[in-house]
């Protein structure tokens, strides 16, 4: 993880952003990194886009796991020792 933390530090790219001055001046006087927060807000909404995305791809896939659990049961039930 740290290596990883590193790699991606080398590769930083400076952007522009336009924030709403009153959140930034409150930021700055909380002592709050806007580099940082906005690196994790843009993190989180990628994370989250991702799986949103994967779970659209795979939906038929499982909605069809889940109708053969529903209609059959769960395999190899049983072996459940619970």
């Amino acid at each position: 993880m740290r290596m990883m933390n590193i790699q991606r530090s080398l590769r930083r790219r400076g952007t522009n952003v336009s924030l709403d001055a009153a959140l930034v001046d409150e930021a700055k006087t909380l002592g709050i990194s806007l580099s940082q927060s906005c690196e994790q807000g843009l993190a989180a909404a990628v994370k989250s886009e991702r799986e949103r995305r994967w779970l659209e791809e795979n939906r038929p896939a499982i909605e069809a796991y889940n109708a053969y659990i529903r209609d059959h049961g769960v395999p190899l039930a049983r072996f459940r020792q619970f």
